[in-house]
């Protein structure tokens, strides 16, 4: 299956993973290197933001731009801190491993399925944690943060391309037609998803961006 996600990087790796370790594409490697790099500028400028504003309480972020997108709301709500420490500071640690781990499939590097289902376990639990996250800028916040907007995709677009590549090599079980469809439609997941989100920003504030 000649797409993005089937390339093989080394030699010697069967399609059923009889060697015992997987590589990945170049195009699935640069995916993890760019998503990755994407959350930790996000988390790097909304961390420096909120010691700014524990310095000053009246400092306003650059992208509050108005009532609606307002990261100093984000910033001074307790959803901004749900482990004791400000989100974005867990963020510059998971975004950067997953730049790591670009970097290493880049160089060639193979992993044993421990190693992949860990990092779809891992990019699982971030979609899930930034699903939370949206839920809660729109209706219990009621304001965006651009930055957060910008996670939200790098983290969509990274559980899904991990998830295609793990089904793909067969570490995680599927049919074979839908591993098929799935290789041949890997756009769609993605691309669908962000599509639902943007959809509900925009019956959200409908009446703000139509005034």
């Amino acid at each position: 299956m000649a797409t993005v996600l089937a390339e093989k990087v080394s030699t010697g790796e069967s399609s059923d993973g009889k060697s015992g370790t997987w590589g990945g594409s170049r195009a699935f490697a640069l995916l993890l290197v760019m998503t990755g790099a994407a959350g930790v500028l996000a988390a790097w400028v909304i961390t420096l933001d909120k010691f700014t504003l524990l310095e000053d309480p009246n400092f306003i972020p650059g992208c509050s731009l108005n009532p609606v997108v307002s990261c100093g709301n984000i910033m001074k709500s307790e959803q901004a801190s749900v482990f004791g420490f400000p989100n974005p500071m867990l963020g510059l640690v998971a975004y950067g491993g997953v730049v790591c781990v670009g970097m290493g499939l880049l160089a060639g590097a193979r992993h044993r399925r421990w190693f992949w289902l860990g990092l779809n376990a891992g990019t699982l639990f971030g979609v899930g944690f930034c699903t939370w996250l949206q839920y809660q800028s729109l209706y219990n916040i009621n304001s965006l943060c651009l930055w957060c907007c910008l996670a939200w995709v790098a983290t969509i677009v990274m559980f899904c391309y991990v998830t295609a590549h793990n089904i793909e090599h067969r570490i995680l079980p599927a049919p074979a037609g839908f591993r098929a469809a799935l290789g041949e439609f890997h756009w769609a997941p993605p691309v669908l998803w962000i599509g639902v989100i943007g959809m509900l920003v925009l019956t959200r504030w409908w009446d703000f961006w139509t005034s």
